[in-house]
C-alpha cells in the first residue's frame, strides 16, 4: 500500500524516523510531506502512533488536468463505488499550486461536480456533501496541472488529539509541540522543564511520549478509514488494544510547567487531566524568573515557546521578556540545555546566550525558529525548595 504522510515545514524527518520505527519502508521526503509503503497495520499504526503527521493520505488515481473539461472527464473515468458507497456523505479538500487554476475552491467543487453527475447517472441519486464531518474526504492536489487524488485515512487533521479542553491566545498546535520536543533529541527520562508552559501542550505531548501513549487513542468518532469499504474492523481493535497495552502507568520522567496567570495553569491542568497525565507533570503558577529545576538534578532540559508580541508597541515589552528568560536560564540553569521557540528573532537577541543550533519551523503563517541554548556548568545558585509542594492537579 502506497501512503503519503504530511506534516509541517521541518518536521519532514523527525516524521520519517517515526515511520521508520513503525515498520515503514520510505520511498521520498519531500517538503511538508513523507511518502512510504507498507500494509494495512501500518496504515492503522501510523493512526494511532504518528505525533507529528498532520494527515495520511492514500492516493489512489493521478492525471493530468490542462483545463476545466480535462478535470471534469478525468473525475468523472474514475469508478468512484469503490471509494464512496450508497448513503454515505463526501467532502473534496483541494490544493492547488503552480497551476493554470487559480482556485482551490473551484477545483473542489468541479471534482465534486463530476462524481456527483457519475452517481446520479449510475444510479439515479446523488450522494450527500457533508463539509464538516463527511464519510469519505478526497484529497486533491494539483501541483502544475498534474493531480493526485487521495482518500484521507483520518478525515481530520491529526493534531486534533482530544484532549484540549483550554486554551491560551496563540497555543501550540499538538503536532508542532511534540515536534519541538523530538527535535530536541529528548531522552525521555531526563527532567523537562517549560517555564512559561501556557496551556501545557509542550508538557502534554512529552508526558504521552514518556508514557508510551499512543495520540490517536484520544480521538473521538471514527477516522475516516473507518468508512472505507476495505476497513478491518477485527485489525483495527486489535492495533488498539495493542497500542492501550503499551502504556507505562509510572511516571518515566520529572515533567513540570509554570506560568504567571492563575487562570491559564488552571486550564492548562485541565487539558494535562483529560490527557491522563495528571500524575505526571506538576504546574505552579511563577513568574518565568522564578524558575528552578527540581532539587538533586544537575542536568535536563528546557523547552518552551514564549510570547512573540505581535501588536504594535510591544517590542520594548518583549525585549525585557526575553532578557528575564535569559538570566533565568544563565542564573537558575546551568548544566541544562535550553530550546526556546519563537517567532520573534529581534526579541530573542535579548536571551543573552549564544545559540548553538538554529532550526527553521512555522508556528502557523508566523515564521520561527527553535533556538537551542547549552547552559555550562559554572557557580551555581541552590534550586528553591518547594517546587514539588505547590504541584496542582
Amino acid at each position: 500500500m502506497y501512503l503519503t504522510a504530511t506534516t509541517q515545514f521541518g518536521l519532514e524527518e523527525v516524521l520519517a524516523e517515526e515511520l521508520s520505527q513503525l515498520g515503514a519502508t520510505i520511498d521520498h521526503v519531500g517538503s511538508r510531506a513523507v511518502e512510504f509503503t507498507g500494509d494495512k497495520k501500518l496504515l492503522y499504526n501510523t493512526i494511532l502512533w504518528s505525533r507529528t503527521a498532520m494527515r495520511l493520505l492514500r492516493p489512489f488515481a493521478d492525471f493530468y488536468a490542462r483545463d476545466e473539461r480535462a478535470l471534469y472527464d478525468e473525475v468523472y473515468r474514475i469508478d468512484w463505488s469503490r471509494y464512496i458507497a450508497a448513503g454515505q456523505t463526501f467532502a473534496i479538500t483541494a490544493v492547488v499550486n503552480k497551476s493554470s487554476f487559480e482556485h482551490s475552491l473551484y477545483v473542489a467543487q468541479l471534482t465534486k461536480d463530476a462524481i456527483v453527475d457519475q452517481f446520479r447517472e449510475r444510479t439515479g441519486e446523488r450522494p450527500s456533501i457533508d463539509t464538516k464531518n463527511p464519510d469519505i474526504r478526497i484529497h486533491l492536489r494539483m501541483l502544475e496541472n498534474d493531480v493526485i487524488l487521495s482518500l484521507d485515512a483520518a478525515g481530520d487533521s491529526l493534531h486534533r488529539r482530544g484532549y484540549r479542553r483550554g486554551t491560551n491566545e496563540a497555543p501550540l498546535n499538538e503536532v508542532l509541540a511534540a515536534g519541538l520536543v523530538l527535535l530536541s533529541g529528548w531522552d525521555r527520562k531526563s527532567p523537562l522543564l517549560d517555564p512559561l508552559c501556557g496551556s501545557a501542550t509542550i508538557l502534554t505531548e512529552a508526558g504521552l511520549l514518556a508514557q508510551r501513549i499512543a495520540p490517536g487513542l484520544f480521538h473521538q468518532g471514527k477516522f475516516g478509514f473507518e468508512n472505507w469499504p476495505d476497513f478491518d474492523a477485527a485489525l483495527w481493535q486489535q492495533v488498539r488494544e495493542e497500542a492501550a497495552a503499551q502504556r507505562l502507568e509510572e511516571p518515566q520522567a520529572y515533567l513540570a510547567g509554570s506560568d504567571l496567570d492563575p487562570k491559564v495553569i488552571r486550564d492548562a491542568a485541565a487539558n494535562i487531566e483529560a490527557a491522563g497525565l495528571d500524575e505526571c507533570i506538576r504546574l505552579s503558577v511563577r513568574d518565568v524568573r522564578d524558575a528552578q529545576p527540581p532539587q538533586g538534578q544537575a542536568s535536563g532540559l528546557i523547552i518552551t515557546n514564549p510570547p512573540y508580541g505581535e501588536r504594535i508597541g510591544e517590542e520594548a515589552q518583549m525585549s525585557a521578556l526575553y532578557k528575564t528568560i535569559g538570566d533565568a536560564l544563565k542564573t537558575n540553569f546551568q548544566g541544562y540545555e535550553a530550546f526556546v521557540f519563537t517567532g520573534n528573532l529581534e526579541a530573542a537577541k535579548s536571551i543573552g546566550l549564544k545559540v548553538s543550533r538554529r532550526i527553521p519551523l512555522f508556528n502557523g503563517p508566523i515564521d520561527c525558529r527553535l533556538l537551542k541554548y547549552e547552559l555550562y556548568r559554572g557557580s551555581r545558585r541552590p534550586p528553591v525548595a518547594g517546587w514539588r509542594a505547590d504541584r496542582l492537579g
